[in-house]
């Protein structure tokens, strides 16, 4: 799998290498697998702007969130000035993932997602309506975003993800995300805060749990 990808010329340039080491291989009879899958990370928005022209040259894709919604949206999430712009959930970034997922699925290759933005609990519905095939996370997120995805009904999250790609802003695709979990999934992400007047139920933020 190559990282940073940024067009189809990169991909020949490494193809090229690859085949020289299984000739070389070959030639000192040393065994190899003669079928390794040969992917990119989906990473900077060039590649997005020609991801159905990798498609066709790869056996799969895999979406980097961190540097792509770093890149897309044009902020150094690590320069504290400016780190609050950081929004995974930026229209522009959520169709930028479609992007890749349609490009990648109408040449018949799998499409993954890693980054941050995969362990998170309440971008499942989203993620899952984008079609993502898999997801790559932090051993901790595991328990948490396997038992929401077995609770998930596809057909639904689908539904969802269309209606958030019509929306223009990040605050509205918040909005509408924190009603479906909260109505999906009370338990998962709502806290109970025994200081607060009348023992309310407050919602954990993304990542707050």
């Amino acid at each position: 799998m190559l990282p940073l990808i940024s067009g189809v010329g990169e991909v020949f340039q490494a193809k090229r290498i690859f085949k020289e080491a299984q000739s070389e291989l070959s030639r000192k009879r040393i065994p190899f697998d003669q079928n390794i899958p040969f992917g990119v990370m989906i990473e900077v928005p060039s590649a997005i702007a020609v991801a159905d022209m990798l498609a066709e040259e790869l056996d799969f894709f895999s979406i980097g969130t961190n540097d792509l919604i770093q890149y897309t949206i044009g902020i150094d999430r690590s320069n504290e000035h400016v780190a609050y712009l950081y929004e995974p959930l930026h229209p522009g970034v959520l169709r930028f993932i479609k992007q890749a997922v349609d490009a990648g699925h109408a040449a018949g290759i799998p499409v993954a997602l890693c980054g941050e933005m995969a362990g998170e609990p309440m971008y499942v519905p989203i993620l899952l309506g984008l079609k993502i095939d898999s997801f790559s996370m932090n051993p901790a997120s595991l328990p948490r975003v396997k038992n929401l995805i077995r609770r998930s009904s596809m057909k639904e999250c689908c539904r969802f993800a269309n209606k958030v790609l019509r929306m223009r802003t990040a605050q509205e695709v918040n909005k509408a995300l924190r009603k479906l979990v909260m109505r999906k999934f009370p338990e998962e992400f709502r806290v109970f805060e025994p200081n607060r007047p009348g023992n309310a139920i407050a919602a954990i933020e993304p990542g707050g749990y």
